[in-house]
């Protein structure tokens, strides 16, 4: 439905196409709203902060030789620990795979219910909420902060006003801390951040962190999810008419009016709709939005309207929902006279979840069978091969064995694929009983050799023979190969 005809037939300002790109930020100070949806984002609030803020001091036994914290990017060994999983950075598909089941996941909640994203998960959307709560704790609602701009002194507002950025402060420091400890021992990192010994990275990162999260959370707010964001404009070209979003459902609520004149209108017999343009539901938005104009970018669907909308329902003694979770097909169903639809599981769903399930199916999966071990080859370029004096033929190849046990392990090397091949590997290598060269390596580590393969057969002009490296543990005898190629004149 054209919402700028129907804003047009309620008295309302049009959309303007020629409106600028951006405006100077308005001041807006939401009351404070109290009911379902306020519960659900309180919730995730804490959840999603405590985990942030907690997470780095969980502790997770490795074993030997390994670090004991649960969530851990370890940066100067290039490996990222999470519980039981540890990425190598030869495993980086791993992190595109969580990128690509992230936008997935994104992608569906977008078509089952717009933004939800925005309005209670996005952490430019949590982090603000807790400012805000600050805000009101410390100087109170803004009918209060009007108040006071008439009857309080300027000591007072002057001192509620550094109680407030102390606290913004102090949250968005303890933000930039936390964060710095996941690249590193937690307990160890807070004892040298206090005490002065820590890294200057983490202190420089900490007050970058600090000052982002002051300015965005505190100062921006609703300017970052309307011109900074991409996402609202993203998802507008992801959505469809099934998709529920916050919508304030004019079919029943025009034509609008202050409560003494619906109600007189009612008792008149002539038809009026249960909004009483209270503007509650602009009061409580964060971003100053006025759902009744429909649906606009700067909506974050955090549902706060709504609480608002029913609260001012029950009051006037009108039915709730005059504001809620619907889709803009059925309310032009119900102008219609038609049933009200909802189609959830559709193409667009269906499709989204089964990527889902094939992108996490496929992680799982190569997780569950990667090995502990692992190798890579690289053939030298300059010469490909050298003609020996008794006339064999040698190629030489740098290998990288990888040992992911805590344990230290040792490997025996073999080479297949070439006729009478001979394996040298550069350095003090010791030989096991069947004469391939065995190499230790460390716990957790890699190890890098030269091996040199020789062969007196005669080969074919041009020759590129398929060559197999295979490393085994020597006493658990687990096996991995790498294929690289094995050149001649």
């Amino acid at each position: 439905m054209n919402m700028a005809t129907k804003v047009e037939r309620l008295d309302e300002p049009e959309y303007d196409d020629d409106a600028p790109l951006y405006e100077a930020r308005r001041k807006i100070y939401p009351i404070a709203v109290h009911g379902t949806f306020r519960k659900i984002k309180w919730t995730l609030l804490i959840v999603t902060l405590g985990i942030y803020y907690l997470l780095p001091f969980l502790r997770w036994d490795r074993g030997p030789n390994a670090p004991s914290q649960a969530v851990l990017v370890d940066l100067a060994n290039g490996r990222f620990y999470f519980f039981f999983i540890e990425i190598w950075p030869q495993e980086i598909y791993y992190v595109t795979g969580l990128l690509i089941l992230a936008a997935l996941v994104l992608f569906l909640m977008n078509a089952v219910a717009g933004r939800l994203w925005c309005g209670y998960l996005c952490p430019q959307t949590v982090w603000t909420d807790l400012f805000q709560a600050i805000e009101r704790m410390v100087e109170g609602d803004p009918r209060e902060r009007r108040e006071k701009l008439k009857t309080a002194s300027r000591g007072r507002r002057a001192f509620e006003a550094a109680s407030k950025h102390t606290l913004w402060l102090m949250v968005a420091w303890w933000t930039g801390g936390a964060w710095v400890l996941y690249f590193a021992d937690a307990p160890t990192l807070v004892w040298q951040l206090f005490t002065g010994t820590a890294p200057m990275v983490a202190y420089l990162w900490i007050a970058i962190l600090t000052f982002t999260t002051y300015v965005l959370a505190g100062h921006m707010r609703e300017q970052v999810c309307t011109y900074m964001c991409p996402w609202p404009r993203i998802q507008a070209a992801l959505t469809d008419e099934y998709a529920f979003n916050v919508t304030y459902r004019y079919d029943r609520g025009e034509p609008r009016g202050s409560f003494k004149k619906t109600e007189a209108l009612r008792a008149a017999g002539v038809p009026a709709g249960d909004c009483i343009d209270c503007k509650q539901c602009v009061a409580a938005c964060p971003t100053g939005v006025d759902i009744r104009l429909g649906s606009q970018l700067a909506c974050i669907q955090c549902g706060l309207c709504i609480d608002a909308c029913d609260t001012v329902m029950n009051k006037v003694g009108r039915p709730t929902g005059l504001i809620a979770y619907d889709t803009e097909m059925n309310v032009e169903r119900r102008m219609k006279g038609l049933a009200p639809v909802t189609k959830v599981l559709r193409a667009r769903t269906l499709l989204y979840a089964g990527l889902i399930v094939i992108v996490g199916g496929i992680m799982v999966a190569t997780l569950a069978m990667r090995g502990s071990e692992g190798v890579s080859v690289i053939h030298d370029r300059n010469p490909l091969f050298v003609r020996l004096s008794d006339g064999s033929l040698r190629n030489a190849y740098t290998l990288r064995i990888v040992n992911k046990q805590s344990l230290p392990r040792r490997f025996a090397i073999a080479v297949d694929g070439v006729p009478e091949a001979r394996l040298e590997v550069v350095g003090g290598i010791s030989v096991t009983e069947n004469g391939h060269p065995v190499v230790e390596v460390g716990p957790d580590q890699t190890y890098e050799l030269r091996a040199l393969v020789s062969t007196s057969a005669k080969l074919p002009a041009n020759a590129s023979l398929p060559v197999t490296f295979s490393v085994t543990d020597v006493v658990g005898g687990e096996t991995t190969t790498a294929p690289d190629h094995f050149k001649g004149p």
